[in-house]
């Protein structure tokens, strides 16, 4: 019983991460679109990443990457 909650577990996790869009594999009509989308996700990454090493709470995460993403406009 324990063994297939711990499978479940493991194989449930990465579904919930987003993948990079990669401009390559869509249409050319699209591949500007895709383009911005890649570069605003890879933004949000890095924000993410600084809220990783920040230790911020998960209360104040939605917060913080905000603020972070408000910066690299200006």
């Amino acid at each position: 019983m324990a063994l297939a909650a711990i499978i479940v577990a493991t194989a449930a996790a990465p579904g919930f991460a987003q993948k990079l869009v990669d401009p390559g594999a869509v249409a050319p009509e699209y591949r500007a679109a895709a383009e911005k989308r890649r570069a605003e996700q890879i933004k949000v990454a890095v924000c993410q990443k600084k809220a990783d090493e920040a230790k911020v709470l998960p209360r104040d995460r939605a917060a913080h990457i905000n603020q972070c993403l408000e910066a690299d406009q200006d």
